[in-house]
């Protein structure tokens, strides 16, 4: 293991610990160094077990270990640091480290990314608690030392799920706090897109070129900008733009309704039916007619009836002609009945392996999402679409994966194969979907079903995972200049998660973040006082334009607020947020605001880098 000698470790304790084994690990130590200007130190593997393994950030230290035991942890100075995040793909990982560095460390900040959502917020709660118990009381209320759990898939789902829907809303929740912003293209090249309660974002796509150019933060004037100001909004006639429509505490998104299995009518076919029930209805007239004939007790006729059915009765020697014509008659039916029982019984057992196996996709769907991948991605992404009532197909060549179940639990649909064989998206119906989404964890096969799914359907939406933001632009460039007609997006999770990560080690825990194309639109609830940027000053003052912009007021006395504004309100309560803002209104230092903020805008306020201005920061 290489470790930097102990003395080169700042003595003020703003050093911050990255521990991660993938490609998140590497973009929250470059958002911390290059947005926030802190001292890094990025704990990753030996570079033959870190696939996909590149040099460190710019200004970041790299620090090679297997895993971030004890002595480890001890090594790079975690008793000095003021934030540790651990980012390793196990959760397991991350809980033994969070244990380890809470112990060495009760008051450093953590950090941890966690796919199982529940057990992370016990465990936070449990970590908490070890702080609080440790430390004097004279420091908790002072200290600054919590656990923050985060997901790269929760982060990064809605905006991966809302790229195949044209028109989809953009959803920030947590918890009880909703803000909803949508895309607004202009119908005519010379009007300005609606601007609702605030335009968070001009974006490249315009009127008459709906593709835009998809700019991230290096594509300079192709860029979206970011908070515009009023001027910027009127000097775009025909641009499209990203709009605020509410910041609100709205009820939970509903959950899922899963399919409870076969259905009786499932079990058994329409035709089976009806013959199963030509068949009692003769047992019925059969017992009825022997019973008007012999004059026994209708139930003893019944039971004489079935005898004579299944052939185990005594033979009507001596009887009345009536009987014996009756016997026959029963006879014949129990002959018939067999064969039916037992296609009944193959066909039930048939429809129950069905309704436990997974679905095919169904003759004639069309206007539905092919999603590739089932993974961690991929999973929260189905889900996503589900909440949203869009039919989907799955494709995933291991049978074993995470969210198999899940889709066998929803009845969705789903192709298992190798969706760079031929014939896999053509099972998927891609020639009739509307959008594909490629959320594989490797490029070249994401990049490869997106090329061939546009060879058999030029016009599909195609939405792609990739790591590298050059190469994505390229492939952009290219998919774009081939199909010009078609709709190219592409995604980096680790660069949609890497900002809510980063922010959270600063002691933020962001709101929330919506991409706008390739960039990165933060927000996160700020205490004015202290800062300068606004206390004393009006919510028009404050507002600068490409950086930051007040949204929202929150309007409880200081000591009513919950710590965390995220936290859901009961529903007795009153509205704790004001959104719609009078610009005149002086902020005062008691006050807590929702800010929308970029990158670089969210770590000036924060202190750690200069104050940007204009549209380009």
């Amino acid at each position: 293991m290489s470790v930097v000698p102990p003395t080169e470790w700042p003595q003020s304790g703003e050093h911050m610990l990255v521990c991660g084994d993938d490609a998140l690990a590497h973009r929250i130590a470059a958002e911390l160094a290059d947005v926030y200007r802190q001292s890094v130190s990025l704990i990753v593997p030996p570079p033959h077990g870190l696939e996909g393994a590149t040099s460190p950030p710019a200004g970041v230290r790299e620090v090679n270990a297997a895993a971030p035991g004890e002595q480890t942890l001890r090594d790079v100075g975690v008793g000095r640091a003021a934030a540790l995040a651990l980012l390793y793909e196990d959760d397991e990982i991350n809980m033994r480290a969070a244990f380890l560095a809470r112990h060495l460390n009760p008051r450093i900040r953590l950090v941890l990314r966690m796919y199982n959502r529940n057990l992370g917020r016990r465990m936070a709660e449990l970590l908490d608690q070890a702080t609080d118990l440790t430390l004097p009381d004279a420091e908790r209320g002072s200290l600054d030392a919590c656990t923050i759990v985060l997901s790269d898939a929760d982060t990064a789902a809605p905006a991966l799920a809302a790229t195949a829907v044209a028109g989809t809303r953009k959803i920030v929740q947590a918890d009880g706090l909703l803000l909803r912003a949508a895309e607004q293209i202009p119908a005519h090249p010379g009007d300005v897109a609606p601007t609702g309660l605030a335009t968070l974002a001009l974006l490249s796509a315009t009127t008459s070129d709906p593709a835009g150019a998809e700019g991230s933060d290096r594509s300079g004037t192709q860029a979206p900008q970011l908070l515009p100001d009023e001027g910027a909004v009127r000097a775009a006639p025909g641009r499209g733009a990203v709009v605020l429509e509410a910041v609100t505490h709205d009820a939970p998104t509903p959950r899922l309704r899963a399919s409870r299995g076969a259905s009786p009518k499932e079990l058994l076919s329409r035709r089976l039916r009806w013959v199963l029930t030509g068949v009692v209805a003769a047992v019925t007239a059969l017992a009825v007619a022997s019973w008007l004939t012999t004059g026994d007790h209708p139930l003893h006729a019944a039971y004489l009836t079935l005898l004579d059915l299944f052939a185990i009765g005594d033979p009507a020697l001596g009887e009345s002609t009536a009987r014996q014509v009756l016997q026959l008659l029963a006879g014949l039916l129990g002959l018939a009945l067999l064969p039916l029982l037992i296609a009944g019984a193959l066909e039930a057992f048939g429809a129950y392996r069905s309704a436990a196996a997974l679905r095919r996709p169904p003759r004639g769907l069309t206007g539905h999402v092919v999603l590739l991948g089932l993974g961690k991605i991929g999973t929260r992404v189905l889900v996503q679409l589900r909440e949203l009532d869009i039919p989907v197909v799955c494709v995933e060549d291991d049978d074993e994966a995470r969210g198999i179940a899940l889709a066998r639990t929803l009845r969705v649909p789903v192709v298992l194969g190798d969706v760079t064989q031929e014939g896999v998206l053509e099972a998927a119906k891609i020639h009739r979907a509307h959008a594909l989404l490629a959320l594989t964890s490797a490029d070249t096969t994401n990049l490869e079903a997106a090329l061939y799914a546009r060879t058999l359907a030029p016009d599909l939406l195609v939405a792609l995972r990739l790591y590298d933001d050059d190469f994505a632009t390229a492939v952009y460039r290219t998919l774009r200049a081939a199909h010009p007609e078609a709709l190219t997006r592409s995604r980096s999770v680790s660069t949609l998660a890497a900002p809510a990560f980063a922010t959270a080690m600063m002691g933020r825990q962001i709101l929330g973040a919506i991409p706008v194309e390739r960039r990165v639109l933060l927000f996160a609830a700020l205490d004015v006082a202290g800062q300068r940027q606004f206390e004393g000053r009006t919510v028009a003052e404050a507002f600068n334009p490409g950086a930051w912009r007040i949204l929202a007021l929150d309007a409880n006395a200081p000591e009513a607020r919950t710590p965390d504004l995220t936290t859901a309100q009961d529903a007795g309560d009153p509205p704790g947020l004001l959104w719609d803002l009078h610009p005149g209104y002086v902020l005062r230092p008691e006050d807590r605001v929702v800010v929308a903020a970029t990158r670089a805008g969210l770590a000036a306020l924060l202190g750690r880098s200069p104050a940007p201005f204009g549209p380009g920061a």
